[in-house]
């Protein structure tokens, strides 16, 4: 069965404009895929475990081809289970709100957990990185409150979509369909723009 994965990097729960429409395309991609099975990660729930000392330690041992013992096996084990879960999925679809230009450090904490050799990527001295997450698509919600498309600098710069795009091309999944709501502060009325973003996510889910 195909399985498409939500993971929400919102914390703000029926306020999310990320979350809305993320709503909106998996409304309209339950009715365009009923025998399709939808899991929902969302990131601020507990379940997403830390990457620290003991973790690094195990990442590095991997990576020098041994094998983890002790705290950084017990924290290896958290990693592999979060990885497995990622890794199941056929599909995904992102909410990504911008938080300071950037991402919401709970996104860039699931990535540094799944990041890892011989699951999210392979490495090979001579040629460098290889993507491992190969014949997957995304569908990625970016919102943004301040920062729009052709504004002055003193309204922020976009290191949101950016990243995320990069991080997704360099695991290899390079097949990403992009949704935008970016009505910025100063926009007299967002509306028509947020209207056009559901409209967006509805017709993407259809095609996804």
């Amino acid at each position: 069965m195909t399985t498409l994965l939500h993971i929400s990097a919102s914390p703000r729960g029926e306020a999310s404009e990320s979350l809305a429409i993320a709503r909106t395309f998996l409304d309209a991609y339950r009715a365009a895929h009923p025998d399709h099975h939808v899991d929902a990660f969302d990131l601020w729930d507990g379940t997403l475990p830390e990457f620290g000392p003991d973790a690094t330690a195990a990442k590095m041992a991997v990576f020098a081809g041994q094998e983890p013992s002790g705290a950084a096996a017990r924290a290896w084990d958290a990693v592999v289970r979060t990885f497995e879960r990622f890794a199941a999925a056929d599909a995904y679809l992102f909410s990504v709100p911008m938080w300071n230009t950037g991402v919401p450090y709970v996104l860039k904490q699931f990535i540094d957990v799944v990041s890892q050799p011989g699951m999210v990527f392979g490495f090979d001295p001579e040629h460098g990185y290889r993507g491992l997450l190969t014949g997957r698509k995304a569908a990625v919600v970016y919102t943004s409150a301040v920062y729009g498309d052709g504004v002055p600098p003193a309204f922020g710069t976009d290191f949101q979509r950016p990243f995320f795009n990069g991080w997704l091309r360099w695991a290899g999944i390079t097949d990403i369909t992009e949704v935008e709501f970016r009505p910025n502060l100063v926009t007299p009325d967002a509306e028509q723009a947020r209207e056009q973003a559901h409209e967006d996510a509805a017709t993407a889910a259809k095609a996804f």
